[in-house]
């Protein structure tokens, strides 16, 4: 998955919940998989923050 995807789904998923589109079951699932996507994103800005400063250090 890209980050970009793992956005649009949490967008969409934000989408849902303010609308009041999910009954309580759904509800639980989507906060899952919201806090599943939200750590892929949280990952990937760390692994990438982390590649840039070692870029940085090596000029």
């Amino acid at each position: 998955m890209k980050y970009e995807e793992a956005i649009q789904q949490l967008e969409t998923i934000v989408a849902q919940i303010e609308d009041n589109e999910l009954d309580i079951d759904q509800l639980a699932s989507r906060l899952k998989e919201a806090q599943k996507l939200i750590k892929f994103c949280k990952d990937t800005l760390y692994k990438t923050d982390e590649k840039i400063k070692a870029l940085l250090g090596e000029e």
